[in-house]
């Protein structure tokens, strides 16, 4: 009896047999009881035995379309048998009798060919050996799944190449206009500036507190962009840093809307707040609750049509969590789409003449996992998107 728990080994016995392990250790403690057995029955009967660990060869397990193990499988002679469950030693006792005389009824019939061969002056060829097959199909099996694994990731970065031409097309068409609104007020505020006077000339206090206001928002949107694509780039949420302390989560709502106040003033939407007074604070990281809140306002923006409303809520769902939530009355999510949309990259086909990368979303909910949050969107009551994220709530 040869024992391997490496390469299939090659054998020329008749009767061959395949013990299929793992490593639990109630199955550890059954494995030892098989493997004593056989021991005892190998004093009376040579065999061949081949142990495989389904944990590093599990390509074997699917071969032979195991359901469980410990399994004991006699792979030759034809036809196979397999033995499985909590009593494989019962069953061998049962099955070994036959076994033998399937054995015994091969190997005689094995002389009479090759006695028969020789009295016709032919060479007789040795036997084909059913170990030897298996680690042949095995062979085939690993190099069949390793082409899959590489055509997978040819797929993948052949779609990460793809996004990343497209990204690098529309970052350069989306940054225009925050650089040339930038440079348009530097270049307001730099012609209208006296040195000898040290002040503003033909510009009122007030406007040149606007294109200071201008020049520091769109500044903060390029910063945005970029953040936004390499963080999302990293594709690993374990790695997600965040730094969580005691935030005012509708004050800093509050902040984002003001920030953003030009933007849906210029489409004159309606902002509609429903954020108690005694909302509990959240422990999070401030940079990173801003860049969902602004993610969700500015798609807020975005799909609200002029005249429109977009609505913000905070609600106490339990002791430990808040919940807040964003809608607007725009044309809403699709149902078969609102899981779909939190995936990186995607994007609703009507959204493809849009400004966007269709990362804006996988972001949040990155940034919402790594404080052990959930969202998720619903449609709102006045028909459009209703965005919901919940926090954890800071300990008292």
């Amino acid at each position: 009896m040869q024992a391997s728990q490496d390469q299939p080994i090659y054998s020329e016995a008749p009767l061959q047999l395949l013990l299929f392990v793992d490593g639990r250790p109630k199955s550890r403690q059954q494995v030892q009881r098989i493997r004593a057995y056989l021991k005892e029955l190998e004093a009376d009967y040579k065999f061949e035995l081949q142990i495989i660990d389904v944990g590093q060869q599990p390509y074997l397990a699917e071969h032979f379309k195991l359901v469980a193990t410990p399994a004991l499988i006699k792979i030759h002679p034809e036809p196979r048998h397999t033995l499985a469950g909590s009593n494989i030693v019962a069953q061998l006792k049962s099955w070994w009798p036959r076994w033998q005389a399937a054995v015994d009824a091969y190997v005689k019939l094995q002389n009479g060919l090759q006695d028969n061969l020789e009295d016709n002056g032919r060479t007789p060829s040795s036997p084909k050996s059913s170990i030897r097959s298996v680690a042949f199909s095995a062979e085939l099996i690993h190099l069949s799944d390793e082409i899959f694994r590489l055509k997978q990731e040819k797929e993948q970065l052949e779609e990460q190449l793809q996004f990343k031409d497209r990204v690098i097309a529309m970052l350069a068409h989306d940054l225009r206009n925050p650089l040339t609104a930038i440079a348009i007020a530097i270049d307001t505020l730099q012609s209208n500036y006296n040195q000898e006077k040290g002040g503003f000339e033909r510009l009122t206090p007030t406007m040149a507190a606007h294109l200071f206001k201008q020049g520091r928002n769109q500044t903060r949107l390029i910063d945005r962009m970029i953040t936004d694509l390499l963080q999302v780039g990293r594709n690993n949420e374990r790695e997600f840093p965040i730094q969580p302390q005691k935030i005012d989560l509708g004050q800093l709502c509050f902040e984002m809307l003001e920030e953003l106040r030009d933007r849906y003033t210029i489409k004159s939407l309606k902002i509609e707040k429903d954020i108690p007074k005694d909302l509990p604070c959240v422990y999070a990281d401030p940079e990173r609750i801003r860049q969902v809140l602004m993610n969700l306002l500015d798609n807020a923006i975005k799909y609200t049509p002029e005249g429109g409303t977009i609505s913000v809520a905070g609600l106490h769902r339990t002791t430990q969590k808040v919940q807040f939530s964003i809608g607007d009355s725009g044309p809403g999510i699709p149902e078969e789409n609102r899981d779909r949309i939190f995936e990186n990259h995607f994007r609703l086909e009507r959204d493809e003449a849009k400004e966007g990368y269709g990362i804006g979303l996988c972001l949040c909910q990155r940034i919402v996992r790594a404080h052990y949050g959930q969202i998720w969107v619903d449609t709102a009551p006045n028909g459009g998107a209703w965005f919901h994220f919940t926090l954890p709530v800071y300990p008292s």
